[in-house]
């Protein structure tokens, strides 16, 4: 029942946001969500807890602005590194350790770095991620996450305990 809801409440909030806020909407959309929620229960593998609303608030204050300021530092770099042929680059594959164990914590985690400009997450297993970046800095795991998942892991790790 508690992954039904969820899985529910996941459906009717992505409809309100999709479709906007007025009543033959409103009831069209709780008997889209009550029907997809009702079929893809098995599908979906999150459970919402109790303190889903604190966690959604952190992620919008703290996580959001931490990501887009690594986004704008990351995409002035990438441009600077096209526009000026002359920087040096250093590509390669690195493994970086995570400390996030929950899925939803991790794939934000992978997510965020493949959609700063210089890194992608290629593969993921139980305790590290596999990315291709740009311009690898350092000799070792610790160094490499530092310079990629560091910010982004700590605001993550409040949110996705």
């Amino acid at each position: 029942m508690k992954k039904y809801l969820s899985t529910f409440i996941f459906c009717y909030g992505i409809w309100i946001l999709l479709s906007g806020i007025a009543w033959p909407e409103l009831l069209l959309g709780l008997l889209v969500a009550a029907i997809v929620a009702f079929l893809a229960k098995r599908i979906f593998s999150f459970e919402l807890g109790w303190d889903f609303p604190l966690k959604a608030l952190l992620f919008i204050f703290l996580y959001i602005p931490v990501f887009i300021y690594a986004l704008v530092k990351a995409n002035i770099d990438v441009a600077f590194r096209v526009l000026s042929p002359k920087i040096p680059i250093n590509p390669g594959f690195v493994r970086i350790p995570t400390g996030i164990k929950g899925e939803l914590g991790k794939l934000t985690l992978a997510n965020s770095i493949t959609l700063t400009p210089g890194t992608i997450s290629l593969d993921a297993d139980d305790d590290s991620l596999y990315i291709h970046w740009i311009d690898v800095k350092g000799n070792s795991e610790e160094e490499y996450q530092q310079h990629i998942s560091g910010t982004f892991e700590k605001v993550l790790r409040r949110i996705f305990k």
